[in-house]
């Protein structure tokens, strides 16, 4: 069924074997590089405050600015008051103008991936377990660490499982442990999507499995925990990114919708927390409640004073931008209180009895600190609420349903929602498509029909949402606000991109279906070699793009292409041979 419905997965099947050259070119700490950028440790030094101790491995490039924000991002704000072990994430831009190695090996693996799992260059996710205990032996009475993980990869719920399994030997063994760590890691399979994966650590095996964008959405095919043959211990993972839903939005449990509208639209957003794991969390809950869409614009799960882009995104001078702040420092209250929405969250408590209805509040009331939990802005929601999820959640509190379930019916509430609103346009974008009947071999690919609002609003009457949801309200009005998005923005573009490749794709096809020596037997030499040099550059652009073509239709092409230079004189087979392009 649709939503929460699983399906298992197979595990005795091992993953394909990598192609023997896929493992050649691997060089030592390629597979760790496949996964992560470096391993950081981060302590407190009384002279220069928080500075980065340890990078592993030693050759990990990290510039200066990258560094600070490592630092600062990786404690808690001294309000926090985290004693004992704390888990949160942080992401932060990347300095431009570095090369990646293994870059096509990983874009492979990248175009695999639902869209929102995609890895977004020009960010770092950092995973931090961060440690404050006690310690009369140090001048400032306390122990501080914070082991960090920084990866392109947005799998929070991977690194984290991993942090609590190696971070607290790490604080007894040190670096000698740290070294074991990233060879372990160093030894994973690639990051396949689509594949069980048997990732070792210290001892224990971490089985998962990668989504990819053919997977229905709302479905997790379930990772079967096997009994090794051996000593190691296995551990399934359910999800490698999803956090828990229903405890995130917990404290703001009578706003879900609105919060969906908001970031569906892109909206400036600021989420209050008493600490970094609340912030991230939230954060992170917010951009996934309108998967599959992909939350396009910037998010920081926890945003610091220190942090490079405060200026930018604190300034009063401009609009408050498309972005979502996790936030912990009181500061903030009088910083960002232009911001027109603000989510307060208390401690994240599940509730033990049924929430009680917690009004949207005024901005002015949040001029104090201790203002309460609960959503402050003037927004009024397009749509009109859905009190069959706020009795569906309620319900599940006073039977006292596992949040795991809650957070299922959430994750299902949340896609039927979005897909209602997506699909209308899905269908719309489709219609842009030529038909292939004007596809000629011998002209270029047509283009794609422009975008009209008008003429998309139009269909809206007769295939709008109300096809797929009940739920009333200003949807004309939505999609407007949609339209001027990021969201939309970076939507469109995709499809875009997605519905010329295909055009390409069926031009190559028609091309393949052609008599091809034949026609060069009736034109001219000239015409002939210029024939063969675009056939040469649609196969190297068909490789180059990755264009959705049968590999059959290519080895085809490459046919015609030799059958054609053979007919050729032969110095101009000598050519035409040689060159590439």
């Amino acid at each position: 069924g649709p939503g929460g419905a699983e399906a298992a997965v197979d595990d005795a099947e091992p993953a394909e074997p990598e192609s023997p050259d896929q493992c050649l070119s691997l060089l030592p700490w390629d597979r760790f590089s496949a996964w992560l950028h470096c391993v950081c440790v981060v302590g407190f030094d009384l002279e220069l405050g928080q500075a980065v101790e340890v990078i592993y491995p030693p050759h990990s490039k990290l510039t200066d600015k990258e560094k600070t924000n490592i630092c600062y991002l990786s404690f808690p704000d001294s309000n926090s008051g985290c004693l004992g072990d704390t888990q949160f994430c942080f992401r932060f831009r990347r300095s431009p103008g570095r090369k990646v190695s293994l870059c096509c090996f990983l874009d492979q693996l990248d175009r695999d991936l639902p869209v929102y799992l995609k890895k977004d260059s020009a960010y770092y996710y950092g995973y931090v377990y961060f440690r404050q205990v006690r310690d009369k032996s140090l001048k400032r009475g306390y122990f501080q660490k914070s082991l960090v993980l920084i990866s392109k990869l947005p799998y929070v719920h991977l690194f984290r499982t991993m942090l609590k399994q190696i971070a607290p030997e790490y604080f007894e063994k040190s670096e000698a442990f740290l070294e074991a760590v990233c060879s372990d890691i160093d030894h994973w399979p690639p990051p396949v999507p689509g594949k069980v994966l048997q990732l070792p650590i210290m001892g224990l095996i971490m089985k998962l499995r990668i989504p990819t964008y053919r997977d229905k959405p709302g479905t997790t095919p379930i990772v079967q925990n096997m009994h090794q043959a051996d000593a190691q211990i296995s551990m399934a993972l359910p999800t490698v990114h999803e956090v828990d839903l229903f405890r995130c939005f917990c404290p703001v449990f009578f706003h879900i919708q609105m919060l969906w509208e908001l970031v569906l639209l892109g909206e400036p957003l600021v989420v209050m927390a008493p600490s970094p794991a609340e912030s991230s969390e939230t954060v992170l809950a917010l951009i996934s409640c309108i998967s599959p869409l992909k939350y396009c614009s910037d998010f920081r799960p926890y945003f610091t004073i220190h942090d490079s882009e405060f200026k930018e995104y604190t300034t009063r001078t401009q609009a408050p931008p498309s972005v979502i702040l996790g936030v912990t420092n009181p500061f903030f209250a009088k910083t960002l209180q232009h911001w027109p929405h603000i989510v307060r969250i208390g401690d994240i408590k599940l509730p033990g009895e049924v929430p009680k209805q917690v009004k949207v509040k005024k901005l002015k009331n949040l001029k104090t600190l201790d203002s309460k939990p609960g959503v402050y802005t003037s927004y009024k929601p397009y749509l009109n609420k859905d009190e069959e999820i706020v009795k569906q959640l309620q319900k599940g509190v006073q039977q006292k349903r596992p949040t795991e379930a809650q957070s299922v019916i959430l994750r299902r509430y949340f896609l039927e929602l979005t897909e209602s609103f997506i699909i209308p346009l899905e269908r719309y974008v489709a219609s842009l498509m030529p038909l292939q009947k004007c596809i000629s071999p011998w002209k270029s690919p047509p283009q794609l029909r422009q975008f009209s609002q008008d003429d998309f609003m139009k269909t809206l009457e007769k295939a709008g949402p109300q096809l797929t949801s009940g739920l009333k309200g200003d949807w004309i009005g939505l999609y407007r606000h949609f339209l001027k998005s990021p969201n939309f923005d970076g939507w469109f573009r995709s499809r875009q991109k997605e519905m010329t490749q295909k055009l390409e794709a069926l031009h190559l096809e028609a091309l393949c279906n052609e008599n091809l020596v034949f026609w060069s037997q009736k034109h001219t030499e000239v015409e002939t070699v210029d024939l063969v040099l675009k056939l040469k550059n649609k196969l190297l652009q068909a490789d180059r793009e990755h264009l959705p073509v049968k590999t059959d239709t290519l080895k085809k092409l490459q046919t015609h292409i030799n059958d054609i230079i053979l007919a050729l004189p032969d110095d101009l087979q000598d050519i035409l041979l040689k060159t590439g392009t």
